[in-house]
């Protein structure tokens, strides 16, 4: 034998010896019992399903048109219409009718005033302006006394005497107001000729307010004293003044401002005009002493007493 193959021989010789692997036992597959089914219970296989349908061939479907977009004007119309009002709107909406009402009465009356304005003749309306001006001027003189009747009350050493003068004037001056005493001053004679009969006690009751308007003092009628109570009534053809019958031609005495009483009567749609129209005359004379002696008995009062009573 060669060297290599004792070698070989020799190292085989010298490894020890290895048994085979054991082995594990091979397990038996275990048998999986079948699924009995449940008492009382029956399997049932699901039923067929139909298949579905045939889908009907598609056809040309036109779409429908989207709506158009509203605008501006038309989403506020269907906001306000059909009107969802409430209480509180509805009370609102009385009270500007209400006040809409009543605007345009003022309207009315004022453009009515406007016209009769507008058709009067540069005179009359110059008349007018110095009427108002002498009323404004009346007033301030009125001011201005009662202003200087304080001041003698508050300045005099004896203010017991002083208080006595002024409620001496004071009474004269309730005395011609009331008609119990007479008066005379300067003033307006107006006469009144009525040939057609068609003057009627509103007429004259116009003119006498018309006068005390601007500033009469004292007023007389044929021989009857105006005061605050004075009526007029038309009776039996004729008219009567405080149930005394007057008849034409009506005769007013007046104490006041003539350059007040004149233009009051003249003003455009006033007395003179109203009376014209009724085919009456009417004339007004100026005069710087008028008497007015008619007087009126003092009438007791039937319920009303001084309070120093």
């Amino acid at each position: 034998m060669s060297e290599p193959e004792r070698e070989q021989e020799h190292q085989e010789s010298a490894r020890p010896a290895v048994s085979p692997p054991r082995t594990a036992p091979e397990e038996q597959p275990r048998a999986v019992p079948e699924e009995q089914p449940r008492a009382g219970l029956r399997r049932e296989l699901p039923a067929e399903v139909p298949a579905p349908a045939p889908a009907p061939p598609e056809e040309d479907v036109v779409p429908e048109p989207a709506p158009p977009e509203l605008t501006g004007r038309q989403r506020l119309v269907k906001g306000l219409w059909p009107p969802r009002v409430t209480r509180a709107q509805l009370i609102v909406a009385l009270l500007l009718f209400g006040l809409g009402f009543g605007l345009a009465v003022q309207v009315a009356s004022t453009s009515d005033t406007d016209s009769a304005l507008r058709g009067a003749r540069q005179e009359d309306l110059v008349r007018i302006l110095d009427e108002l001006d002498d009323r404004t001027e009346r007033l301030e003189d009125e001011r201005r006394g009662l202003e200087k009747q304080r001041d003698e009350l508050e300045n005099s050493s004896d203010q017991a005497e002083e208080a006595r003068k002024q409620t001496i004037e004071k009474e004269r001056q309730l005395g011609v107001l009331a008609g119990t005493v007479a008066a005379q001053g300067p003033g307006i004679t107006m006469t009144i000729e009525d040939p057609k009969g068609t003057v009627e006690a509103d007429m004259l009751l116009d003119a006498v307010q018309e006068l005390r308007a601007a500033g009469a003092e004292a007023i007389q009628v044929d021989g009857v004293r105006v005061v605050a109570s004075t009526y007029l009534t038309d009776s039996d053809g004729a008219i009567a003044v405080d149930g005394n019958k007057i008849t034409a031609p009506y005769r007013f005495k007046v104490i006041g401002k003539p350059q007040d009483l004149e233009p009051a009567l003249n003003i455009p749609g006033g007395v003179v005009q109203t009376l014209e129209k009724e085919q009456a005359t009417v004339t007004v004379e100026r005069s710087s002493k008028i008497v007015v002696d008619a007087l009126r008995a003092v009438k007791r009062p039937d319920y009303a007493r001084s309070s120093s009573q």
